[in-house]
């Protein structure tokens, strides 16, 4: 994880029960599913068989070009399967269902023994498709149970030419690349070409997995008429509960719009304090009188954050 980059695990989950259960047909997992099911209804993506699975905005960004449904799992499981039979059919995706509230049995069967405690399992379950690229702000271990998926990766710097679409106006909670789902040589995307020649490409079979590092940019493809992928979301080196996602927000509206020469002056110390290039911007002093420059560990964390409140209130 320290090294923020993507590794392949192959055949992580292969002796999950869920993936035993996959590779002998969907009824079979179907049933494996249905009997843990806690009777809760999910938020699914229905796609009319024209767009062929590929979930992304509508006609100049306006709206979707998909509907949503709100579904019991059960009788998504039955659409998607009909789906898969029959392509005249719309079709289903049902993603980011937290397995302790779905399928509250899920975990204790399948357990994943290297991540900690707080990584818990989500499914996504549908017929073939593609997700927009888009990245996610905790770092990912993805796991293939049914069918293959396709992952497209691009790196974190990466973001300036992949032509990232609204912030606020997004299909599933984060932007995405809008170069990245375009037709080749979209004239509307120039500098894309710099990005797809970076793009890492791997395959996933039923029992693999990837580990995805946060800000790491992927387009998901799945493949097979009918699939399944579970995931765990964690942040592996979290000081606090404060994301950095939220400093990056507030750090817009305080510093995007102010003049170059201050933005230039503003990076600087953003370096110094935040990024830290040269070491440590106390290391010239002892521990004990780096204050709240101290190790975040201790009481540092504390200080600066109640430091930090008190000036959003006004304080």
């Amino acid at each position: 994880m320290a090294p923020c980059q993507p590794v392949l695990l192959r055949g992580v989950c292969r002796d999950w029960p869920v993936s035993r259960q996959a590779a002998a047909g969907w009824a079979s997992l179907s049933t494996y599913l249905s009997r843990m099911d806690a009777g809760r209804t999910g938020e699914a993506f229905v796609g009319a068989p024209a767009i062929a699975g590929r979930y992304d905005y509508g006609q100049d960004l306006e709206g979707f070009n998909f509907q949503r449904e709100s579904l019991p799992v059960g009788l998504a499981l039955q659409r998607i399967d009909a789906a898969a039979a029959d392509p005249s059919l719309d079709s289903v995706y049902l993603g980011s269902l937290p397995a302790d509230d779905y399928f509250p049995a899920f975990a204790a069967e399948n357990p994943v023994g290297f991540l900690p405690p707080t990584a818990r399992p989500r499914l996504w379950l549908g017929n073939a498709s593609r997700v927009a690229c888009h990245y996610d702000a905790f770092d990912n271990l993805a796991c293939v149970v049914a069918g293959r998926r396709r992952f497209t990766l691009y790196p974190p710097d990466a973001i300036g030419d992949l032509y990232v679409g609204p912030i606020d106006h997004t299909m599933a909670g984060q932007p995405v690349a809008l170069a990245a789902g375009a037709a080749p040589d979209d004239p509307r995307y120039p500098r894309f070409a710099a990005a797809k020649a970076r793009a890492l490409v791997v395959e996933l079979a039923p029992g693999d997995g990837l580990y995805l590092p946060k800000l790491w940019w992927h387009q998901v493809e799945a493949l097979e008429p009918r699939n399944l992928l579970v995931n765990y979301w964690w942040d592996g080196f979290a000081a606090g509960p404060d994301a950095p996602y939220a400093a990056m927000m507030l750090a817009m509206i305080t510093l995007a719009e102010r003049p170059e020469a201050e933005r230039k002056a503003w990076r600087a110390f953003f370096d110094h304090y935040v990024f830290r290039p040269d070491g440590h911007p106390l290391a010239h002093l002892p521990e004990d009188k780096r204050g709240a420059l101290g190790s975040l560990a201790g009481e540092a964390y504390g200080r600066i954050r109640a430091f930090v409140m008190r000036t959003l209130r006004g304080g």
